[in-house]
């Protein structure tokens, strides 16, 4: 922090964060290759995010657009680290599956175990998580129009039990005037994909140079 990168390796360095590289990788070499317009939502720890329009990045003025897990779902619910009241990283991250499960769960792998096993209470905390995942990820559809929706991230390993129920409530809430319909994948590169991606943003880059 506070270390200008390209004074001190005296040539130009290209920056971008986590889940905006993930996304570039996707692009590039991953389940996003050929798409104009899709988003990224990253579930892990918290929720990260990434937008690409008409082939462009979003960064923002300052750099932060794409911290979709900050979207508030809850007047009322609880601050999240940004302030934000009951936010989607609050409903779904995996830094807090305790306290939302009354203590019953520790972490995301062991809540989606007993969802296997048929357990009442986990399956109805998994339901609230998805529904609140699946409310979010139609807003942000109506609202930027993508191709193509990917989720990933450590919390994308339950994907047998994120895909199904995901569809299921953006048949509910997404807005399809033509009878458009977005299109959900799971991301392919896993934890390489910010490596891809910062990669293949520094050669972009360095054709502009």
């Amino acid at each position: 922090e506070g270390l200008h990168w390209p004074d001190a390796l005296g040539r130009p360095v290209a920056i971008l964060n986590d889940a905006h590289a993930a996304l570039m990788g996707e692009i590039w070499q991953g389940a996003a290759a050929g798409v104009r317009d899709v988003i990224l939502l990253t579930l892990g720890t918290g929720v990260g995010g990434a937008i690409v329009a008409d082939g462009r990045l979003l960064r923002g003025h300052f750099g932060k657009a794409g911290h979709l897990g900050h979207s508030s779902l809850d007047l009322e619910g609880k601050p999240d680290i940004c302030g934000m009241p009951g936010t989607l990283e609050d409903l779904i991250g995996n830094h807090n599956v305790a306290e939302r499960t009354g203590g019953r769960y520790e972490s995301t792998a062991e809540l989606v175990e007993a969802v296997r096993a048929g357990e009442d209470s986990a399956k109805e905390a998994w339901e609230r998580s998805l529904r609140a995942l699946g409310v979010s990820v139609a807003s942000f559809v109506n609202i930027l129009d993508p191709e193509l929706i990917l989720i990933g991230g450590g919390i994308s390993e339950a994907w047998d039990q994120i895909e199904g129920p995901l569809k299921r409530w953006m048949e509910e809430f997404e807005w399809r005037p033509g009878g458009g319909q977005v299109e959900i994948r799971r991301a392919r590169l896993g934890p390489m994909a910010g490596a891809y991606g910062a990669a293949y943003f520094a050669m972009q880059r360095s054709k502009n140079i």
